[in-house]
């Protein structure tokens, strides 16, 4: 694995103006930026990209949505050095009405975590107060908290910054959680 994925903290930042789709940078706990993310615009099916260079010439991880516009939409996570699939996200389509959730998926189709928002009450205000309360979110693999993805309050820049401090033991493949991340910033961001 990449050793830019052997992180404890990251922070994730939109940049504020695109016109050719999202673009993301990451970032590792000191601000230096790491990795980089686009997603393709007036694609049908999301295709989101991370690369290890800012010329976005080494593409390491893909995300792309199985189907067109779904309201569950899951998303193949995939190592392009190796082929192999490290796993999916799979968002909880009536669940997250009230408050974003989406299940984490191993390569078997297995849920083997889940990436909940804070609190029903602060979800459903955020519905109507976009970007005025920051998002949280908690990442649990068996029932156990694995990590922390925390919103700034900025409403011109979206950062989620991402602490995978408690998961001391590695259950969450740090490109999965990743993945997870830029999905909320790039296709939870493009809703609210």
């Amino acid at each position: 694995m990449n050793p830019k994925f052997n992180h404890h903290k990251f922070s994730v930042r939109k940049q504020i103006l695109s016109l050719v789709g999202a673009k993301i940078d990451i970032f590792d706990e000191n601000e230096k930026p790491i990795l980089f993310s686009k997603m393709k615009a007036f694609k049908l099916k999301e295709d989101i990209r991370i690369y290890g260079d800012e010329t976005m010439q080494d593409c390491l991880i893909t995300m792309q949505a199985r189907s067109v516009i779904d309201f569950s939409s899951i998303f193949d996570v995939v190592d392009v050095e190796t082929g192999i699939k490290i796993g999916s996200l799979r968002r909880k389509g009536m669940k997250s009405i009230l408050k974003d959730e989406w299940a984490i998926l191993d390569p078997s189709e297995s849920v083997i975590g889940l990436i909940k928002e804070d609190n029903v009450l602060l979800a459903l205000l955020r519905r109507f107060l976009t970007n005025l309360i920051p998002q949280h979110y908690h990442v649990e693999m068996n029932g156990t908290k694995v990590a922390e993805f925390k919103q700034n309050f900025n409403p011109f820049v979206q950062k989620l910054n991402l602490d995978f401090s408690a998961d001391s033991s590695g259950k969450l493949d740090r490109r999965l959680g990743l993945a997870a991340a830029v999905l909320l910033i790039a296709v939870e961001g493009s809703q609210g």
